[in-house]
């Protein structure tokens, strides 16, 4: 819905007027900050529904600033930056980015991205998520060790509520609904980030590796999410395999 607010995060003057113009032809109502002390407070005074936000800036850096917004908000982060290296990639997505955009990107494909993620963001429950073989959605999904709650949200770990992610919590879900299916890479992103992936797997592979960390006991030897090796991953029922 183009009325939503977007945050654009950016020391690159250039950078910034050329998103803010772009997406405000979009139609979004949109809102700059030059680092990410000002970021800080642009996000409690316009409280957001998606944040733009570039990697290296002045006073603190992009990868702090999400940090501290993960702390008080899940609504979408994507990464903006000039820096290719895969580790900066996986460092941003693993510490709550849930994109990571190169700034030599068209502004049509990141005005797509804006849109794919808003779109998953309407929709807290994973009924967002459009999967097949959902005959009834039940409000608890119980597991011997684990509960999602999912009209609240919560996920209860061995009698603890964990926090995910968005799109970890959706992941979860869309798993956890349809146990014993096998869903590959590129599907899992189109399912849940609503686009297709081009051939990049890394940001369903990190955020299910975040997932594995917060939900096993043992996330090197799984219990609930199984990798299915040069195929995919699925969803184990306890007892089933």
């Amino acid at each position: 819905m183009a009325s939503e607010k977007i945050l654009l995060v950016d020391d690159d003057s250039d950078m910034l007027e050329v998103l803010e113009l772009y997406l405000k032809k979009q139609g979004f109502h949109v809102f700059t900050a030059e680092d990410g002390v000002k970021a800080l407070q642009a996000v409690e005074k316009a409280h957001p529904d998606l944040i733009l936000l570039d990697v290296m800036m002045p006073n603190l850096d992009g990868y702090e600033f999400c940090q501290v917004i993960r702390k008080k908000t899940e609504i979408p982060i994507l990464f903006l930056s000039s820096r290719h290296d895969d580790m900066d990639k996986i460092l941003g997505l693993g510490i709550g980015g849930d994109d990571y955009i190169p700034k030599s990107t068209s502004m049509s494909v990141i005005a797509a991205k804006v849109k794919a993620h808003l779109r998953r963001n309407r929709i807290l429950t994973p009924v967002a998520v459009k999967a097949p073989a959902v005959k009834k959605e039940k409000s608890t999904l119980e597991f011997p060790g684990l509960i999602i709650k999912t009209d609240s949200a919560d996920v209860i770990v061995n009698g603890s509520k964990v926090k995910l992610a968005a799109k970890e919590y959706q992941l979860l879900c869309l798993m956890a609904r349809n146990p014993q299916r096998v869903y590959s890479v590129d599907h899992l992103f189109e399912l849940i980030w609503g686009e297709n992936s081009f051939g990049d797997n890394r940001t369903v592979m990190v955020h299910l590796s975040n997932l594995r960390k917060k939900i096993e006991t043992d996330p090197d030897h799984p219990r609930f999410i199984e990798t299915i090796r040069g195929i995919g991953y699925k969803f184990i029922e306890i007892g089933d395999s």
